[in-house]
């Protein structure tokens, strides 16, 4: 059944209306930003890195993204749906050797995404998530004084929380008392 919101359970931070949800008790307002939730170090990529590598790595650290550095500046970002749009298609005849060809010739310069959306580790994380939501992006890159130093994903924004809806904090990293 649906209740009414009631005025304890809403609270004034800032200029706007806070509502608490009731888990366990009420939770006290937190405002948690990109850095508590965030993935880092981020796995990079250069441009010229060719896409076996990369879908190599992707497999191999079970992510769906990468973040592409050169020479310390963020320059693009690369998905495992970039890399599947590459791939010929399996209803074409083609031979293995040649499936392999078009991603051991191809640099991740040519298909990754230019520009990527970034944001700051003290970004709030609801503006961060309502831009994932806007850009429809699964990932946002995370750049301090314009170097890379971490990636906020959907899957880090599940596990948050996850640890959220289990009573605990929905940061990823408890800095020690």
């Amino acid at each position: 059944m649906f209740q009414s919101r009631s005025r304890e359970n809403l609270f004034q931070i800032g200029e706007k209306p806070f509502l608490f949800v009731r888990l366990r008790g009420l939770v006290p307002p937190v405002e948690y930003f990109v850095r508590d939730v965030m993935s880092h170090p981020p796995i990079i990529v250069d441009p010229s890195t060719f896409l076996l590598d990369a879908a190599l790595m992707l497999r191999a650290g079970a992510i769906r993204h990468l973040l592409v550095v050169q020479d310390g500046r963020l320059v693009g970002l690369l998905t495992d749906r970039d890399i599947q749009r590459c791939a010929p298609s399996r209803l074409v005849p083609i031979s293995e050797e040649g499936y392999n060809a078009v991603f051991e010739g191809t640099t991740v310069s040519r298909v990754m995404t230019r520009e990527p959306l970034t944001v700051t580790p003290d970004t709030p994380l609801v503006t961060a998530i309502a831009m994932m939501q806007q850009s429809r992006f699964g990932c946002l890159a995370v750049v301090e004084n314009e170097v890379v130093v971490g990636i906020l994903t959907r899957s880090d924004l599940v596990d948050a929380l996850q640890r959220l809806l289990s009573g605990n904090s929905a940061r990823r990293y408890v800095e020690p008392s």
